[in-house]
């Protein structure tokens, strides 16, 4: 039984998780604060990957990243990288995907937030960047590490943007979604089996340690 496609889910959920987290808290921190017009026009934008399918999303970034594209064609002749159909293929697809998740939970734990502590804060003298490290992000730590997990989960188990964009190359761009579907497709249910296996049981226990730090936190 070959591993890489767990090593490469692994590393593709990691690498991407990471970065939708930065990138998820951005984007939620500054939506929240804006006017409701420009609100709901962004918050549409942000979210749309999560209601398409993803087989769409994957063509509309094949549409942006393949070699035939202007993006994708000059990465190519600058800097010599073709950003399809490489493990690192699928850390874009997937971050899209489950962008939406962090973005969602995030923005929903900003908005739900006291602004007198932060205001209070500032009277003190704290810089913005030190209210929002020390008080803001405590106080809404809670949802914000449920859409980590949640975007971790979506991208341990995206399958149809991933396979656009990465394909599905032994021991190079394969996970565990790809493997499954391959050697269903091949007639190999048994082996299709333990990657399923193998698949619940890591979301399982995600899932359970967040519970327990959900229960520890709810605590103290």
């Amino acid at each position: 039984m070959d591993l890489f496609p767990l090593f490469n889910s692994l590393r593709v959920a990691a690498l991407s998780s990471v970065l939708v987290f930065f990138l998820g808290i951005a984007a939620a921190y500054y939506v929240a604060r804006l006017p409701r017009l420009v609100k709901g026009v962004l918050d549409v934008a942000l979210t749309l990957p999560m209601v398409l399918p993803p087989t769409v999303v994957g063509f509309l970034l094949l549409c942006v990243l393949s070699p035939n594209r202007p993006l994708g064609a000059w990465v190519l002749e600058h800097w010599g990288v073709k950003l399809v159909m490489q493990w690192w293929s699928a850390v874009f697809a997937v971050s899209v995907v489950s962008f939406p998740l962090m973005y969602r939970t995030a923005r929903g734990a900003f908005e739900s937030f006291d602004t007198t502590l932060s205001d209070a804060a500032r009277t003190l003298g704290l810089s913005d960047a030190c209210v929002f490290w020390r008080i803001r992000m405590p106080c809404c730590r809670q949802g914000i590490l449920a859409g980590a997990v949640l975007a971790f989960a979506r991208a341990l188990g995206e399958y149809g943007a991933t396979s656009m964009l990465a394909g599905y190359i032994p021991a190079r761009t394969a996970t565990v979604s790809t493997e499954v579907y391959q050697l269903w497709r091949t007639g190999n249910d048994a082996l299709a089996l333990r990657w399923v296996l193998v698949n619940v049981a890591i979301s399982a226990a995600v899932l359970l340690a967040v519970n327990l730090l959900e229960r520890r936190e709810g605590r103290r």
